[in-house]
């Protein structure tokens, strides 16, 4: 299994529209290092959602149901999407504030690359970010 980290601005998709809806697909990427984030996710890989813009914070935990296929909202066929659903909420969101000043999470691509709309987790990360959700400083 590997863990991801997706985003999406609250004013377009929600965690609360996710929660409600529990399955959507993840289209709409048009950068490709991020297509290609998407591309390699595999069924049952998890993806801390993340609301970017004015919240800046993990907010929970989505599921892999479905792997790359196209993104019909895509008129080159270039770019793919894949199908989520709702897998858990976090105790507490993680801010990107708390991120950026943990020394163990400074390499994550959240921090060096914040334009990035998908990006991999690493295990060790993704651990802490759940602890850091149960454990707010």
């Amino acid at each position: 299994m590997a863990y991801w980290l997706v985003k999406s601005e609250p004013e377009t998709w929600s965690w609360h529209d996710q929660t409600t809806q529990k399955v959507t697909h993840w289209d709409g990427v048009r950068n490709y290092q991020a297509a290609n984030n998407l591309k390699a996710m595999n069924v049952n890989d998890l993806c801390f959602f993340y609301h970017s813009c004015s919240e800046r914070q993990i907010v929970g935990i989505v599921k892999v149901i479905k792997t790359a296929h196209p993104d019909p909202s895509d008129p080159t066929g270039r770019f793919v999407m894949v199908d989520v659903e709702w897998h858990k909420n976090l105790k507490n969101p993680v801010p990107l504030s708390i991120v950026k000043t943990h020394p163990a999470l400074s390499h994550l691509a959240l921090v060096k690359q914040s334009r990035l709309s998908v990006m991999p987790i690493d295990q060790a990360s993704w651990e802490l970010i759940n602890e850091l959700s149960e454990n707010p400083l």
